[in-house]
């Protein structure tokens, strides 16, 4: 049964809003973290008049405990729940204490490997290493070691642009890497594919290992030569304090709570619509994750009815539309949010980056059929 047509309209303008409000308005740019908040409530509120056969929609208790938890636990160690919103304060506590030598030995290796050499290793080793340290910490060292580099801001950014999306590649090749790869391997661990460790491995990594490696190599024509000047700077105008530490984690918290809210409000629209769409149209649509929650657009979109092709395909497409915003992926968000970077800011090279590697990705799978 088709939506109702105000529902729909609904769902459109909340997307469109949160597609385009933060490069048309200044003050939604600045506040960003609040604004998906307030959209996320807003589609699950929608979603409420959503009626679909055997799928509860709406508010729940379920999905309110999910978006108030979902950023203090993504795993345990020792019986010790651990989320993005631990991770980050203690990290950023720590980074804030002996920032200064942290910094000295990045400046060391700078010397040592030059920023090009480094900025390639950078790239490479955090995606090869994200499926095992899981995309947060991979993207917590990114920061910290660009920031320390001795380049101009836009490269700095343009580097930590280039190495989010080698981090979402890398990160999906294990179900520790991020969410998606978990929920993928959870909804196929049963006949006929019965998931392991190594599916996702076994499955993407022909496709993921060369696209590492290419953002790499694509990293290194972002970089120009370094700028002793630029380390100066940064190091005289260096005064974050603690509240800038623990405001840096609740921001954190507040966007993903708000992309669990906004992936579940927009759900009918995905089980009504998406699942029904062609592999090859499918590919292409799952742009949208580069707003929305990957997580929940796999966890509706996979499933063990599906072919291998059509699993390859769908979970290409959401791994590298999410390098493209800021909201596409967790890397992105703590990237962003710790140097400062603007929505226009990252869609400027994200964008251009993003479509380009889609339709190379698109060649190979659905023209090449590697």
């Amino acid at each position: 049964m088709a939506l109702d047509l105000g529902v729909l309209i609904g769902f459109l303008v909340i997307f469109l809003a949160v597609l385009f409000g933060p490069f048309k308005i200044h003050t939604i740019e600045e506040n960003l973290e609040v604004f998906l908040l307030i959209c996320g409530v807003l589609a699950m509120t929608l979603s409420g008049f959503a009626r679909i056969p055997g799928i509860e929609t709406g508010w729940s208790a379920e999905i309110i405990e999910e978006a108030l938890t979902a950023p203090l636990h993504v795993g345990d160690i020792a019986g010790i729940p651990i989320g993005i919103f631990q991770i980050v304060l203690v990290v950023g506590l720590l980074i804030y204490k002996w920032h200064a030598p942290i910094h000295k030995v990045i400046r060391k290796l700078t010397d040592i490997l030059s920023v090009k050499v480094l900025g390639f290793l950078l790239i490479v080793v955090l995606g090869l290493s994200s499926s095992v340290m899981s995309a947060i910490l991979a993207a917590i060292i990114l920061v910290e070691v660009v920031n320390a580099m001795p380049l101009s801001r836009r490269s700095k950014i343009d580097l930590t642009i280039v190495a989010c999306f080698s981090i979402g590649l890398g990160a999906a090749l294990t179900p520790l890497g991020e969410p998606l790869s978990t929920i993928a391997v959870s909804k196929l661990s049963g006949a006929p594919y019965y998931a392991g460790f190594d599916f996702l491995f076994n499955m993407l990594g022909i496709y993921i290992f060369p696209g590492i490696l290419a953002f790499g190599i694509i990293g290194v024509f972002f970089l120009g030569k370094a700028d002793p000047k630029a380390h100066e700077m940064e190091s005289a105008d260096y005064n974050e304090t603690v509240k800038d530490v623990i405001m840096r984690a609740v921001k954190v918290y507040v966007f993903i709570a708000a992309l669990v809210l906004l992936g579940e409000g927009f759900k009918p629209i995905i089980l009504e619509y998406f699942i029904q769409i062609p592999s090859v149209a499918l590919y292409w649509i799952n742009m949208v994750s580069a707003v929305l929650d990957n997580a929940t657009l796999a966890a509706a979109e996979i499933g063990p009815a599906l072919s291998e092709f059509q699993i390859k395909s769908i979970l290409m497409g959401l791994l590298i539309s999410g390098g493209m915003l800021i909201p596409g992926n967790i890397p992105n968000i703590i990237s962003a949010s710790k140097l400062g970077i603007t929505s226009k800011e990252w869609a400027r090279l994200g964008l251009p980056l993003g479509l380009v590697s889609m339709a190379i990705y698109f060649v190979v799978l659905f023209v090449l059929n590697i």
